[in-house]
């Protein structure tokens, strides 16, 4: 899955945003309270209404108000609106898919889909075909999509009622193989990770559990080590290299069992015979080592966001961080990141830069690809780092040329 536009309407300050030719790697920079974590945080909103459903996700985005402090200032009576365009393989063949959602009130009863489509075009030619079209909790599903030469007349539609019209219809639907469309897109938000990693959740001994991908919160990092140790073992012999080049001290790292059988990180210092348990090595250490466990996982997330990663991290670190995301993203996840870190900044291609800006209350998303001063200055050896901390990225000096 490679995400290619994504439009956003009245979800908190993003009042009104389309970001286009989105590329698969993307670094988000922007003052504190520009918007950066709203932009994240609609990607965990259609994971939750996926889990969930809608009035739950909108409970975790604003508490007991749910969607009305959600809606942007000044908008609360209009609808929330999110719109994605992405590429994704249905029935053997690739498509640009249009998903769209609708979630407004019911009268006062709560929120509810409004509307909830799913399209793409059947052939190189015609307007995209509604494959999923539902409006407060009814409407149809196409069952033989993949019959590309019989005629739209022809197509099964299944008229469908969903229990409660706070529920999606991808959630829904995508239970059955008979909806191509609706699983493969139900299946692609499930293997989403928006990161939320909590030092303080990764320390400690864990129960053991067969983890092959690092949860958000990297609370089951021991068990996601292990199985990179033995079901990986090149992979987890890569990732304690760059531990023992990138921490001082380290010379190895490994995954023991108590005696009750918990699993617990150790990592040994070379001045020392015995090795130390996590609780006693730095928020640093720990970090690096689960971003490298994330970062080295097999099979890349088809999204994966993270929120400024330079946090507890030596600045010189940096660098080699950003392009360990760029490595990620070629291998086939799209990776979107925010980051207030020049250094971090330094090593990002200028056109997988965006900034955002916030001006009463409304947050604006920028492309730095399309700022004629940053691509001059950028082109003439000056670094993206650089350039942000003389206070370029912004839109007054889009008017210089």
């Amino acid at each position: 899955m490679n995400i290619e536009t994504i439009r956003v309407k009245n979800f908190k300050a993003l009042c009104d945003i389309e970001i286009t030719e989105v590329p698969p790697y993307c670094v988000f920079v922007g003052r504190n309270g520009t918007g950066k974590t709203t932009l994240f945080r609609v990607f965990a909103f259609l994971k939750n209404c996926l889990a969930k459903n809608v009035r739950a996700a909108l409970n975790i985005e604003g508490g007991r108000n749910g969607l009305k402090e959600v809606l942007s200032r000044g908008h609360e009576n209009e609808d929330l609106e999110i719109e994605i365009q992405f590429r994704l393989d249905i029935a053997g063949t690739n498509r640009l898919v249009t998903y769209r959602l609708e979630i407004g009130n019911d009268q006062g009863n709560g929120p509810i889909v409004k509307r909830e489509i799913l399209r793409y075009k059947r052939g190189p030619h015609g307007s995209p075909f509604h494959f999923i079209d539902f409006k407060n909790g009814e409407g149809y599903a196409i069952t033989n999509e993949e019959d590309f030469d019989k005629k739209d007349s022809e197509l099964t539609r299944e008229p469908q009622k969903l229990d409660s019209p706070e529920t999606l219809a991808v959630k829904g639907l995508g239970q059955f193989e008979r909806f191509k469309a609706a699983s493969a897109f139900r299946q692609l938000i499930e293997n989403w990770h928006i990161s939320d990693f909590h030092i303080s959740s990764a320390r400690g001994d864990k129960e053991e559990e067969d983890s092959l991908h690092l949860s958000p919160s990297g609370d089951n990092l021991p068990s996601t080590a292990r199985y990179l140790y033995e079901k990986h073992p090149g992979i987890f012999e890569s990732i304690k290299k760059k531990m023992l080049e990138r921490v001082p001290g380290v010379a190895d790292i490994a995954v023991t069992v108590t005696d009750d059988g918990r699993l617990l990180m150790r990592y040994k210092d070379g001045a020392f015979v015995d090795p130390f348990i996590d609780k006693n090595v730095s928020d640093g250490t720990i970090k690096m080592f689960a971003y490298l466990v994330l970062l080295a996982d097999p099979k890349p997330h088809p999204i994966l966001c993270v929120e400024e990663p330079e946090n507890q991290l030596y600045p010189e670190l940096m660098s080699v961080l950003a392009e360990e995301f760029l490595q990620y993203s070629e291998r086939g996840g799209q990776v979107f990141v925010s980051s207030h870190s020049p250094d971090f900044l330094n090593s990002v291609p200028l056109d997988c830069i965006y900034w955002l800006e916030k001006e009463n209350g409304k947050s604006t998303v920028y492309h730095a690809s399309d700022h004629p001063l940053l691509v001059r200055l950028y082109k003439k050896g000056d670094l993206p780092g650089y350039l942000w901390n003389q206070g370029l990225f912004n839109s007054k000096s889009l008017l210089v040329t």
